[in-house]
């Protein structure tokens, strides 16, 4: 499998230990870790593999970071390249945007040719709306540390195996 690029904001601290799992389930020799406040196009061109960290904040936006980059993004042919998201939300103190932040991410980078893997199961999640649910299911991780902090380890490696199948 080819070097994976995982693209999150050392400033966040949950979606940094979030990160941190997945890296430790991956093994940090198969990864290299971008901080998503530094991220350059270069990054894009480097790799063939990501893992992009999309946290949802207020009511149901990208972080400030991703909307800077998001311009230089549509512009990128991104065909070849595999994508997978994931996002911290809150299912009980914001139901009708949960997540909301990944489904944005992904919309966008299909747009660029993107190819995206990383589904997951809508089981053991309640929330009203996710722009995140497609077709019976999330186009990429949610994780709830809010609420469901002790199922994120679990969820974390089940959806690193999956991945593992996935990615080339």
């Amino acid at each position: 499998m080819k070097k994976i690029a995982i693209i999150y904001s050392f400033n966040t601290q949950k979606s940094k230990k979030v990160a941190e799992k997945i890296v430790a389930a991956f093994g940090e020799n198969s990864i290299e870790v971008i901080n998503a406040e530094e991220l350059t196009t270069e990054a894009f061109d480097k790799f063939d593999n990501f893992i992009l960290s999309a946290p949802t904040w207020f009511d149901g936006e990208l972080p400030n970071y991703w909307d800077e980059f998001i311009p230089d993004l549509e512009e990128m042919d991104l065909d070849g390249k595999t994508f997978a998201v994931f996002g911290l939300g809150d299912q009980k103190g914001y139901p009708e945007n949960f997540c909301d932040a990944i489904g944005i991410l992904v919309e966008i980078l299909e747009e660029c040719g993107a190819k995206i893997i990383g589904e997951t199961s809508l089981d053991g999640y309640t929330y009203e709306a996710s722009k995140a649910e497609r077709n019976g299911q999330f186009v990429g991780l949610p994780i709830d540390q809010e609420n469901q902090g002790r199922l994120t380890q679990g969820r974390v490696e089940n959806w690193v195996n999956r991945l593992k199948k996935q990615m080339k």
